[in-house]
């Protein structure tokens, strides 16, 4: 209770304006004699910091876009400049968290969506599982998703970079054509300069085992690779993309028409997943960080 008293209090000492207390009272389900009675009780450190503390998990859970959980939360504060901040233990952040009712998105069940060439001449899997690597433009990860809008199906293709997690290329289109992985990949070798035989992976998707395709790694040096029809864990990377974006957006949105879905998805894309959101895989940073990183840490060895 009195987390909830702490938080009106801090949202009443913010500057700009601010919902009444009734409003935030009817809204937390407090009385507001009560939070009265508690504003004139003086507050212990403890306390204070308690209030301070629901101030700076909220603010960090509307800048995750109510998609972190306790974990992600936690290194948010971690990175504060305020020691009694930064000094937050996870268990307390989680007491906040679920005194304050703050619970993030969770992702819906897996469903097998690949069509198999059975016709495809079969290429090997050179990843084994192992979606990690030691730098950038090594190793790259890719799939095809669907997007349900009230005009039709649009369809997304993804590249992911394994070392920084970073969507390097992507493409929409209200076709599945092997286009749309082409352009996706041609975009991901544009933004970031590939190893001489980079490996792709995806699945087995008719798309990915066409000749048409076969001939786009070829031109840009890159070793294909696929997973198993069907087995989501053979290219886990980019299923778990597909399954944030659509548990952080695409089902909490109405998407009329493909244009408006275009244009949401390439902002998650490039200025939420790539820019903002943290990474529980790489430190708890953001793949621009990551890649940012290595760039410096590559200038001052050079």
């Amino acid at each position: 209770m009195s987390d909830k008293y702490a938080l009106i209090a801090a949202e009443q000492a913010m500057s700009g304006p601010a919902p009444s207390v009734s409003a935030m009272c009817a809204g937390l389900e407090v009385s507001r004699s009560g939070f009265y009675d508690w504003q004139r009780a003086v507050p212990s450190p403890r306390q204070l910091r308690r209030a301070k503390l629901t101030r700076h998990v909220h603010a960090a859970f509307e800048a995750g876009r109510g998609v972190y959980g306790v974990r992600r939360v936690h290194a948010v504060l971690t990175g504060s400049a305020d020691p009694e901040v930064a000094s937050a233990s996870v268990d307390l952040v989680r007491s906040i968290m679920r005194e304050a009712g703050l619970v993030a998105c969770q992702p819906r069940a897996y469903k097998v969506t690949t069509e198999q060439d059975p016709d495809a001449d079969p290429i090997r899997d050179r990843v084994q599982r192992d979606f990690t690597a030691e730098e950038p433009g090594v190793k790259l990860v890719g799939d095809i998703t669907y997007i349900k809008t009230w005009q039709g199906w649009l369809y997304l293709a993804t590249v992911i970079d394994c070392c920084t997690k970073q969507v390097l290329g992507w493409s929409m289109a209200p076709h599945m054509r092997t286009d749309l992985i082409c352009d996706a990949l041609t975009m991901a070798a544009t933004r970031q300069p590939l190893a001489p035989g980079a490996i792709f992976h995806s699945d087995r998707g008719t798309q990915y085992t066409s000749t048409q395709f076969a001939k786009h790694l070829e031109s840009l040096g890159i070793v294909g690779s696929m997973g198993r029809t069907g087995v989501c864990w053979d290219n886990a990377m980019a299923e778990s993309f597909f399954a944030a974006l659509k548990n952080e957006l695409v089902y909490r949105v109405v998407l009329p028409t493909r244009k408006k879905a275009r244009r949401l998805i390439a902002e998650y894309i490039e200025v939420f997943y790539n820019r903002t959101r943290i990474h529980s895989g790489i430190g708890y940073k953001t793949p621009a960080q990551v890649a940012l990183e290595y760039q410096q840490h590559k200038s001052e060895a050079a």
